[in-house]
């Protein structure tokens, strides 16, 4: 593969490494600690958000979040729960998991993602008790106005972040717009920890509730004044008898250490990384306007565009077909528009039989793919991207 969907595990690879291998050589403990509480603190910060719980991928990240609000009594079996037409596997499936009914929601194509108006024309057949909405590939819809129509409605947001780390609009950054959000720091991502997720919260109660989930529904990563409200709830008597009381329904999503490390370790290069991802995109995308086989993809609402990879969208499905020769035929890695129409995949079709018209979807999965954009393509690369798009 001349040109891979990405050339490094880490930012900074060698130097990454080296700093790993001194951790765990030093390390007196693997499983998750302070390092772990260390990442977290930093990446609030980063994020702006009052909380950030650790988690061994943003897929766990996302099913802890819906356990989370289902054990706070939030949501429950059977609520209506809206996710983006276009998105990622790990979005959909817990809403199913949790018993409750997915409610797809189309994307309009010129901004990739679900908009307010997309919302609103869903609104209109189907009420919802929570928006489950994808930020796709570093850009997203008008999801300050998304919020506004939840909280008017009392519809949870939620928010899945694992592809937009850093992407930032007039009205703050993405993954700040809901209850909650994930993160993923899984090779390829805006960062690596090799597998690794977060999720952003500045309530109290998610963030504490999130922290019961991960960790098999016990109270030992809670701080003492949450832990005794706990234990004098249920008559809990002793730090004995504390070790093995179980309060909710919960999992083993803890991260490692090697996890807490990484994350911290490359927090120092992201700013650069994303500025390198936006500068990379600007200069593509001056191609992309020249020829008339792609839709502009306008992002003139978003003021920092951390792009998690080049997204191309052909007016017609054989102009898509004609550009995926041309890069396949050049060595350059590609994927699909993610999983395209999710009420496609083969899971969906088994677990829920209501389906919806989604042209925007539809025109994403036939029409839509991407190719890796990341701080280490070389100017060759970009110039092979940029005669590859050229009509």
């Amino acid at each position: 593969m001349k040109i891979p969907l990405m050339r490094k595990a880490f930012l900074n690879e060698v130097e990454t490494k080296k700093a790993l291998a001194e951790f765990i050589l030093q390390a007196d403990r693997l499983s998750m600690d302070v390092e772990c509480g260390k990442f977290e603190k930093k990446f609030a910060e980063y994020q702006q958000s009052k909380h950030a719980i650790l988690f061994n991928s943003g897929g766990s990240a996302n099913l802890a979040m819906l356990q989370a609000l289902k054990n706070m009594g939030k949501l429950k079996d059977g609520d209506k729960v809206g996710f983006s037409a276009l998105t990622w596997s790990t979005n959909t499936m817990p809403i199913i998991q949790m018993n409750m009914v997915p409610v797809v929601i189309d994307v309009t194509p010129e901004v990739i993602n679900t908009t307010s108006q997309n919302l609103l024309e869903r609104l209109e057949t189907t009420d919802l008790q929570a928006l489950f909405i994808t930020n796709i590939l570093g850009f997203t819809g008008d999801i300050d106005k998304i919020r506004q129509i939840c909280e008017e409605r009392n519809i949870i947001l939620i928010e899945d972040n694992c592809e937009s780390l850093g992407t930032e609009l007039p009205e703050g950054r993405t993954g700040n717009f809901g209850i909650g959000a994930s993160f993923s720091f899984f090779v390829a991502h805006h960062m690596s920890t090799i597998e690794g997720g977060m999720v952003c919260t500045s309530d109290d109660d998610f963030a504490e509730m999130l922290r019961i989930v991960r960790a098999n529904g016990w109270d030992r990563n809670l701080n003492p004044e949450q832990q005794q409200k706990w234990r004098a709830e249920f008559g809990i008597q002793s730090e004995f008898e504390a070790k093995y009381t179980f309060y909710d329904l919960g999992y083993n999503f803890r991260p490692t250490e090697i996890t807490g490390f990484l994350g911290q370790y490359q927090m120092q290069f992201l700013d650069k990384n994303i500025s390198s991802r936006e500068q990379n995109y600007l200069r593509i995308e001056k191609i992309v306007h020249e020829n008339p086989d792609f839709l502009n993809l306008e992002h003139s609402h978003i003021n920092v565009l951390s792009t998690f990879a080049f997204p191309f969208v052909c007016k017609t499905a054989e102009l898509r077909t004609h550009y995926l020769k041309k890069f396949i035929d050049a060595g350059v890695e590609i994927r699909p528009m993610i999983a395209g129409n999710m009420q496609s995949q083969p899971f969906y079709k088994k677990y829920v039989s209501e389906v919806y018209d989604m042209p925007g979807a539809d025109m994403m999965h036939n029409n839509g793919f991407y190719c890796g954009n990341y701080p280490e393509l070389l100017e060759e690369d970009l110039v092979v991207f940029e005669n590859l798009l050229r009509k």
